[in-house]
Parts: structure tokens; C-alpha cells; sequence
């Protein structure tokens, strides 16, 4: 018998992310068609990322608090920045969410490919400016998910107004001048 590998089991509900939306007061009252469907994408793609209710309050914190300012403000982000072709990758990065649609998976992925070409970098080089630019920190994979769910969670009328991916990049390019 072959060895596959481990399928990461999602412990929560589209229930649960509608709760701590409610909780931290990112939705009031009853949620709407939209909202709904974003809680059930949302839960799908971060709910194997985390293994406790807290760290997936933490991820949806991400795509419902934005302040550029406060990024900027932090040590670990001049790291980030002060990498290789860090600043090449935001000026890239924002050309190309400046002249497309709204971001979801098969333009991220066309945006990364596009990237890697024109820049020939790869690696934390490459992700790090971009996850620290629209998720609001530097980091590992979970971080592209939450990207993924900017657009639509801004598109869903939240109580809490959500940053696109276009708006954070132009906010995010302004505050760095």
C-alpha cells in the first residue's frame, strides 16, 4: 500500500466563522446569502491552516483590520523590506492589481507567475512583500488564503468595511513613500 499524504481534517463549521464574525463585530444581525457563502469558503480554506478557534479569529482578523500605517510602524516589517527586490515586487505587485479584476484564486496565481518571470525571484523574496503588503504580515501559506479572501469579503457588505486587495497595495504603497 502506498503512502499518501495526510489530508489535514478542517475541524470547523461555516457556523463558526459566522460566530466569531458576530463576536468581534465584523457582521451584526442576520447574515446575508453573500455573507453566508463567504463564511463557507472562508472556513474552507482556513479552517485546515489552523488547529484552534483562536487562530482562526486571528486569520479572519487579518482580512477585517487593515492599517498600513501601523505595518509600517513595526520592526519586523522593515525586515521584510529591506530584503532583495522587496520593493520591486510591491511596485510589480501594484501594477498588476491596478489593471485587472478582482483578486481570487486563478488571478492570484497568474499575478505570482507573472512575478516570478518579470522579477526571477522566488521564495520569502517573493511571498513575504506580498503577504506582508495585503494580508498585513509576513509569513508562510495561510497568509495567501487570506488574500484570497479579501475581494469577496469586501464585495459581501460586512459591518465592517474590507480593504480589497487593490485598496491595501495603493494604501500600503503610499504609507512606504
Amino acid at each position: 500500500m502506498e503512502n499518501s499524504p495526510a489530508v489535514a481534517v478542517n475541524p470547523f463549521a461555516s457556523a463558526d466563522v459566522a460566530a466569531i464574525l458576530q463576536e468581534r463585530g465584523w457582521a451584526t444581525g442576520e447574515l446575508s446569502a453573500e455573507q453566508v457563502a463567504w463564511c463557507a469558503h472562508a472556513v474552507a480554506i482556513l479552517g485546515t491552516q489552523v488547529t484552534d478557534r483562536e487562530a482562526l479569529a486571528e486569520l479572519l482578523g487579518l482580512v477585517f483590520h487593515y492599517d498600513s500605517r501601523e505595518l509600517l510602524a513595526r520592526v519586523e516589517s522593515h525586515a521584510v523590506l529591506s530584503r532583495y527586490a522587496a520593493r520591486d515586487v510591491l511596485r510589480q505587485l501594484a501594477l498588476l492589481l491596478l489593471e485587472g479584476t478582482a483578486l481570487d484564486s486563478e488571478r492570484f496565481k497568474t499575478i505570482i507567475a507573472t512575478l516570478k518571470e518579470r522579477l526571477d525571484i522566488r521564495g520569502r523574496e517573493l511571498f513575504h512583500p506580498i503577504r506582508l503588503a495585503l494580508a498585513g504580515r509576513a509569513g508562510e501559506g495561510e497568509l495567501d488564503r487570506v488574500i484570497l479572501l479579501l475581494d469577496e469579503a469586501a464585495g459581501a457588505s460586512f459591518t465592517v468595511r474590507v480593504k480589497t486587495a487593490r485598496e491595501r497595495i495603493l494604501q500600503f504603497c503610499a504609507a512606504l513613500d
